[in-house]
């Protein structure tokens, strides 16, 4: 099996699937039913309607084997001027084959590249954001038994309105071997000086690491990444297999994303199929108030997706990344705080038990 195309070119044949409001089972024959104000089968129920806090809808509960190939979600990322991180209120978890344990547990918004409770246009392979919150993945997430994705609210009001569709084929088998699809978030809200940043850690087995998003809100002046991206494989223990040379590095850019405007650098943002910078602000955007500005930390998103080089694991797999900026004076070491997800296919579905994720305020950007 191709984990990053479709399974039609190696033979097999299947039967097209989708699960959305108008066929939340994804049963042949079966979508479109509800009735409307215009009448049977007149887009009679498109999407869940006031989604209660507290609350998990499940989205998907498919049975059998097969592969999903898209998923798309739109939702407002706020309920009111005060209530305005709806995309990291909602967490999006997924489970593979009645494991235990979730292989998918991220913020709405990160998973999709979209930190900070705040949506970009993001132009990837595997992961697509378009006007205005169109969220898009094509992350191929094969599953032999069962595949199951839910919706967790912690926002504190009903959100109005949450549209998806989740297209996927059922087949009757798929080749040896599988392997499931996995994504994690972590936060440090101030890092520490001299330690690395964690990525990912505490995964065992084998498999191949294809992502990273990375959600920086800066908190020390000068420039902030000089940092190397590290993945220690395989027993690795004091220094890496795989070190990079700073994090704009990483993610394809150079010299600090820098503008040739004269006397003052400005960063460009850019997205292409396997790295981008998609995000930069030191402004926010989703809310105004009589007596405050809307200056904070300046706020980077960026994503790098090991897809045309994907980074094998046999037995474990730790990914981390400096905290190093530069100045006049030169390199040093600093604080500041980092989000991330990391993505991985892995031949086990949900053995890894993490953390739970933080409450939402601790989700919350600065």
């Amino acid at each position: 099996m191709n984990l990053f195309g479709n399974i039609f070119p190696y033979g097999k044949f299947g039967s097209s699937r989708a699960i959305n409001g108008e066929n939340p089972t994804g049963e042949k024959g079966k979508g479109g039913m509800a009735s409307g104000s215009l009448g049977k089968g007149r887009k009679g129920h498109p999407c869940f309607t006031d989604i209660a806090p507290g609350s998990t809808t499940v989205l998907a509960d498919i049975h059998g084997c097969g592969v999903i190939n898209h998923i798309w979600i739109t939702v407002d990322n706020k309920t009111s001027q005060g209530d305005c991180f709806v995309l990291r209120d909602l967490i999006l978890q997924m489970i593979w084959d009645e494991e235990e344990y979730p292989a998918v547990e991220v913020p709405l918004g990160d998973f999709f590249c979209c930190g900070f409770g705040k949506e970009c246009m993001v132009n990837s392979y595997p992961i697509a954001v378009v006007p205005s919150r169109g969220l898009n993945c094509y992350f191929p997430m094969p599953f032999r038994k069962r595949a199951q994705i839910r919706l967790i609210s912690q926002h504190k009001n009903p959100v109005p309105a949450f549209f998806y569709q989740i297209d996927y084929c059922l087949y009757d088998s798929l080749p040896d071997p599988v392997f499931y699809f996995h994504a994690k978030w972590n936060r440090e809200p101030v890092t520490c000086k001299k330690k690395d940043y964690t990525i990912l850690d505490g995964v065992h087995g084998k498999g191949i690491y294809v992502g990273t998003y990375i959600a920086l809100q800066t908190l020390e002046r000068y420039w902030w990444g000089e940092g190397e991206v590290k993945f220690y494989l395989d027993g690795d223990k004091d220094y890496p297999t795989i070190c990079g040379t700073g994090m704009e590095d990483y993610v394809g850019g150079s010299w600090s994303f820098a503008s040739p405007e004269p006397g003052k650098m400005k960063e460009q943002t850019y997205s292409t199929p396997f790295l981008g910078y998609p995000y930069y602000s030191a402004h926010d955007d989703l809310t105004t108030h009589p007596y405050h500005n809307d200056d904070c930390p300046p706020m980077r998103g960026m994503y790098r997706f090991h897809i045309p080089d994907p980074i094998y694991f046999q037995e474990d797999i730790r990914v981390t990344v400096q905290q190093i900026g530069m100045s006049h004076n030169g390199l040093f070491e600093r604080q500041d705080d980092v989000s991330s997800v990391a993505y991985w296919y892995q031949m086990e579905g949900g053995k890894n038990r993490y953390e739970p994720l933080p409450p939402k305020e601790e989700r919350w950007p600065r």
